[in-house]
């Protein structure tokens, strides 16, 4: 079985080379990557962009070395038939029709036997079905099922991380852009004051929520399982995301701006590349703030409100 060992590899390559390996394997294979340190982050990446497409296994756990095997699942290899698969995504409906898949007829057969029939490549109809899941990232994730210390740690693993390696060089990239085109587009200026205001108010809401509030919702999903009451870390949880929630309104604020000075995010016609790349990845990071806040603003922090009010009780 092939080891990755990512110790050798430059941390900006890490995962997207992990990423590569995955992709590259067939159903029912595995290959086994080697770290010096939990590479639990990357677990929680994988569910966002790959759903559950794989099989995680830890084979050594420290204290120096880290080893998981990571797993391709067989995903024709189930007793969904098609009409079931489309009745649970519809998006997946139209994957069949464009492989000419009968799935309102002809829905009661697996996947498979549905491929034999008319001589597809089941493989290739599998992995159409994968990516167009792999497109709406996160879309059909029941986070309102999680529990709220999983959430809280996807949240840290999945959008914190993405924020802390890209609101930077996301700004770096705007000073570059508004140096070149700045006197002809103006609003590229103004846009790099607002992304420098943004990753500012980043970095202090990520360190309350990762030193603070989070290990304290931590503290109460514990306590729920373990059917224990807790005394209050704060004077009141709901004061503490009341400042969360006013960070969320400010930076989104800043976006709303942004968009509307990008017009949409779209490159003047003059644009170069580097700066239609721009416009890419604000338009990127935008999404990312969206998801990261509805996850806090509407599953964790009502949630979490509700259950430390149940165990002060």
């Amino acid at each position: 079985m092939k080891i990755l060992d990512v110790t050798l590899l430059e941390p900006k390559f890490k995962h997207s080379t992990i990423f590569e390996q995955f992709d590259a394997l067939l159903e029912g294979e595995s290959f086994v990557i080697h770290n010096d340190h939990d590479p639990k982050p990357l677990y929680y990446q994988l569910i966002a962009e790959r759903e559950k497409t794989f099989d995680w296994e830890y084979i050594l756990k420290g204290p120096d070395f880290w080893e998981v095997k990571i797993s391709k699942l067989n995903i024709c290899e189930n007793d969904a038939t098609i009409g079931e698969l489309a009745v649970a995504d519809y998006r997946k409906a139209d994957i069949f029709s464009k492989f000419g898949l009968d799935f309102s007829y002809g829905g009661k057969k697996t996947l498979r036997e549905a491929c034999r029939e008319k001589g597809i490549d089941d493989y290739e109809v599998a992995i159409a079905l994968a990516e167009v899941v792999k497109q709406t990232e996160g879309e059909l994730l029941n986070f309102n099922s999680w529990g709220l210390d999983f959430l809280a740690d996807y949240i840290v693993n999945v959008h914190h991380k993405y924020v802390k390696e890209n609101v930077s060089m996301l700004y770096e990239y705007c000073e570059t852009i508004a140096d070149r085109h700045g006197v002809k587009h103006p609003e590229v200026i103004k846009i790099t004051q607002l992304c420098g205001k943004i990753a500012t108010d980043f970095k202090s809401l990520m360190q309350e929520e990762e030193a603070i509030l989070f290990p304290y919702i931590n503290k109460l999903a514990t306590a729920k399982r373990e059917h224990n009451k807790i005394e209050s870390g704060f004077e009141n949880i709901e004061k503490q995301i009341k400042r969360m929630e006013n960070q969320h309104r400010t930076i989104g604020k800043y976006m709303d701006e942004i968009h509307q000075l990008s017009n949409g995010f779209t490159p003047p016609e003059d644009a170069c590349t580097s700066y239609k790349v721009l416009y890419d990845k604000l338009d990127e990071f935008e999404k990312n703030v969206k998801q990261h806040f509805h996850l806090e603003n509407n599953i964790l922090f009502p949630k979490s409100i509700q259950l430390e009010k149940e165990l002060l009780k």
